[in-house]
């Protein structure tokens, strides 16, 4: 194929996309219809994500000692469970620090009711907070944990808590959100790739008058088929820009309204989003304008 020809393709495609107004149109509507949807879904699956692995990463097992614990033991139990191959950080909490932090979550009513303890008189004992690197492995670490007592003569803990029963089950709903979105945004997808390769086709349709007068002319298949992919894949491509426009205008006001009113929300920052949501909705967009023209003239080009 000479460079005049792909030259011409490419005109010819141009050409019919302002030759075929509403019919055009109609295509472009169709994608920004269609993507615009996947793309709401897409980011909302983005953040559900996002929002489920802050949650699994807040999960914390807490380490209480007894109260008659050494400062040497408490050194000798962190190094023991720093070394565990699951454990990211272990950080120890005085009796001293777990009053302090008492008092911080009872807020004002906590410095009068916790007012009256000194430091001989502190009832907590000393304890202390694991992180792990798989939220998964929560359960398994606090058992491996109360292990070290069978190891240690002095038994120096008095009890390891993690939210038993609620972790599981906040684990089976964060993975289920997990699943549930990427099952949705497939079938979005799919749903997409139909509706929109139907609206080209309906398209194309209409043009067959124009298509069988080429055959009849002596114009080969290749000939006839390249305006028309081109024109499909510059429909796709200008539903794809259109679409991923109105969706990085809306997600930027939306970010806006969460930091102003709903600080407890946190979205994903647009800048860390925009260029896997591009590649997404133009690659996507482009592929579908060309199969629904490829499918489409496919049939035509048999008669």
């Amino acid at each position: 194929m000479t460079i005049n020809t792909v030259t011409r393709h490419i005109r010819e495609g141009g050409k019919s996309i302002f030759r075929n107004g509403w019919m055009s149109i109609a295509s472009i509507s169709s994608i920004v219809i269609s993507l615009f949807i996947l793309g709401v879904f897409i980011l909302l699956s983005f953040n559900l994500n996002t929002l489920t692995k802050q949650i699994d990463s807040q999960v914390q097992i807490r380490v209480f000692l007894q109260l008659n614990t050494t400062k040497e033991q408490m050194e000798l139990l962190q190094t023991d469970i720093g070394n565990m191959a699951e454990v990211s950080k272990v950080t120890p909490i005085s009796k001293a620090e777990g009053m302090k932090l008492l008092q911080q979550s009872l807020g004002e009513d906590g410095k009068e009711l916790l007012k009256g303890y000194t430091e001989k008189t502190n009832p907590l004992p000393d304890s202390m907070t694991v992180d792990v690197y798989n939220p998964d492995t929560v359960p398994m670490v606090a058992k491996k944990i109360q292990a070290l007592n069978d190891t240690n003569s002095e038994k120096p803990i008095w009890q390891v808590k993690y939210g038993k029963g609620t972790v599981e089950k906040l684990f089976k709903i964060t993975e289920a959100i997990r699943n549930g979105g990427l099952i949705l945004v497939a079938g979005l997808a799919v749903t997409a790739m139909f509706l929109i390769a139907n609206t080209i086709k309906v398209t194309i349709m209409a043009r067959q008058r124009e298509i069988g007068i080429m055959k009849l002319v002596g114009a080969t298949n290749s000939f006839i088929r390249w305006p028309f992919f081109i024109e499909g894949m510059l429909i796709g491509l200008l539903g794809s820009v259109i679409t991923l426009g109105i969706l990085f205008v809306g997600y930027h006001q939306l970010i806006l309204v969460s930091q102003n009113g709903m600080q407890f929300i946190q979205l994903i920052p647009l800048q860390e989003l925009w260029l896997l949501l591009t590649g997404l909705l133009v690659v996507l967009g482009v592929l579908i304008g060309v199969w629904g023209s490829t499918l489409s003239i496919r049939k035509f080009l048999k008669v």
